[in-house]
């Protein structure tokens, strides 16, 4: 839980190739591009399957999209970027419209053929590996860059609108240790930004062992907020820092 496509195919370029990882560095780029272009061949329900929208998280979509002028919504993951737009047009998240369009940079990076009119702004495994596979801490440290790299694109686009509107605050969702400790690495990694953390307890990891890591509250720093029910939570618009108008 929590690791990078990166840092996943160094080690198991080790492991069963007993190529080290400085090795396997130089040709992340294409084994990335061939990881996407296995999943560019298939339907949206065959990248589809598997894949459970957990209560909540469509409605939640839905209002964000009637918030634009308050939020930018983006995509953390270790993923691929090709093989996330896939996924959440796979699973109709792309289509509840709340996803904010890629920055120019991040469109001019990269070009994942099929995918052009499905991007959205975010920090993917594609973006960053640090190439370190000995190093546990890795593992959410990469999470962490990533953040960073999505906090870039959106201001990015901000800069490049024609209204005066500054980047105030970051709000990171995840349900695993590693989102926890990667919004608090990126929270470490800058102190401009008020950096919020909603721990979902809706995956394998339960409320009290989020609670643990998520430590103390900050006001106007770090401001960690645990919901068992994640997005189903009538609160989550509010834990995020955001009115309930929507």
């Amino acid at each position: 839980h929590g690791s990078t496509d990166g840092l996943i195919l160094l080690r198991l370029a080790r492991a069963a190739l007993d190529v080290p990882p400085k090795e396997a560095a130089a040709s992340l780029d294409e084994l990335m591009s061939c990881m996407y272009r296995y999943i560019s061949e298939l339907s949206d329900e065959e990248v589809g399957h598997g894949l459970t929208v957990l209560p909540g998280v469509l409605s939640t979509f839905e209002s964000l999209a009637n918030m634009k002028d308050e939020v930018m919504c983006g995509l953390v993951t270790g993923n691929v970027e090709g093989i996330a737009r896939r996924k959440m047009r796979s699973v109709g998240i792309y289509q509840t419209g709340a996803l904010s369009p890629t920055s120019n940079s991040q469109a001019r990076r990269r070009v994942w053929p099929g995918t052009e009119h499905i991007g959205f702004i975010g920090g993917f495994g594609s973006d960053y590996c640090s190439g370190d596979i000995d190093d546990a801490t890795r593992n959410y440290l990469d999470r962490g860059e990533q953040i960073s790299i999505a906090t870039d694109r959106c201001r990015e686009v901000l800069n490049d609108s024609e209204g005066d509107v500054a980047l105030k605050r970051v709000v990171h969702i995840g349900d695993a240790p590693a989102d926890v400790l990667a919004a608090k690495a990126f929270c470490e990694m800058q102190d401009e930004l008020c950096v919020g953390m909603v721990a979902v307890a809706t995956g394998s990891y339960g409320a009290d062992e989020l609670q643990d890591l998520v430590g103390e509250y900050v006001p106007g720093v770090w401001e960690p907020v645990v919901l068992e029910k994640g997005l189903a939570d009538p609160n989550f618009l509010r834990a995020c820092g955001l009115p309930m108008h929507a």
